[in-house]
């Protein structure tokens, strides 16, 4: 079944839960699929309708992945972090000074779990959705109507995973890392929102898309008339 708010914004990827826990939550079943270059790989998976939950060391290919997931990396790997950033700067794609700035989860997770958020049987710190630019500004209007999201919104860019520490609907145009392990379009960007608000965002949303369309017919008949 299609999540509401998929419906209501002919979303072509369904919105995902993503939840940073103590311990694996009851009746999802550890991921046990192959070794993957990153955290967000695991976003691909929950897009497609797979729910199951992970642990520090399915995070560890990513040496900024897991650092924004507060997930140490262990003594033998724990030089790929700055070697990483090192990389990073080295090809200009980062500047050392960003780094301080970068959001990081505030508590290291036992286990982080992922599933399509209308079925997910645990509950979601952060609620991740795959939208076009339009599609955002729906979901952005409906988060400040549910004192969800604020007027002057946070967007991020890389990393595309330094999205969900925030604690209010952000918008994230994801990384190039991001883009190549997940496959998003080049048309598409992620809405975080705070799991805690997801129901009262969708609850908004009807109205926002409602109002939408009445004010894009006042927009368009003043085109005809002004031209």
């Amino acid at each position: 079944m299609l999540a509401l708010m998929q419906k209501l914004l002919n979303l072509e990827k369904g919105p995902i839960a993503v939840a940073f826990l103590t311990a694996p939550p009851e009746g999802v079943a550890k991921y046990d699929g192959a070794a993957v270059p990153a955290g967000c790989t695991f976003w691909k998976l929950a897009m497609e309708g797979k729910t199951f939950y992970t642990v520090p060391s399915d995070h560890y290919n990513c040496a900024v992945g897991s650092y924004t997931h507060n997930i140490a990396l262990p003594a033998e790997r724990a030089a790929e972090l700055e070697q990483t950033i090192g990389l990073m700067v080295e090809n200009k794609y980062l500047d050392m000074a960003e780094v301080p700035g970068i959001p990081v989860i505030p508590n290291s997770p036992a286990v982080v779990a992922y599933g399509p958020v209308d079925s997910a049987p645990f509950t979601p710190d952060a609620v991740l959705v795959a939208a076009k630019p339009a599609q955002a500004m729906f979901i952005y209007e409906a988060a400040l109507k549910a004192g969800a999201g604020n007027a002057l919104t946070s967007v991020l860019g890389r990393p595309g995973c330094a999205v969900l520490p925030l604690q209010t609907t952000s918008l994230s145009f994801g990384c190039m890392g991001n883009r190549v392990f997940t496959g998003i379009g080049d048309g598409e960007m992620y809405v975080s929102i705070p799991g805690a608000k997801y129901a009262a965002v969708v609850a908004k949303l009807q109205e926002v898309v409602t109002a939408n369309c009445n004010m894009e017919a006042v927009y368009r008949q003043k085109l005809v008339t002004i031209a």
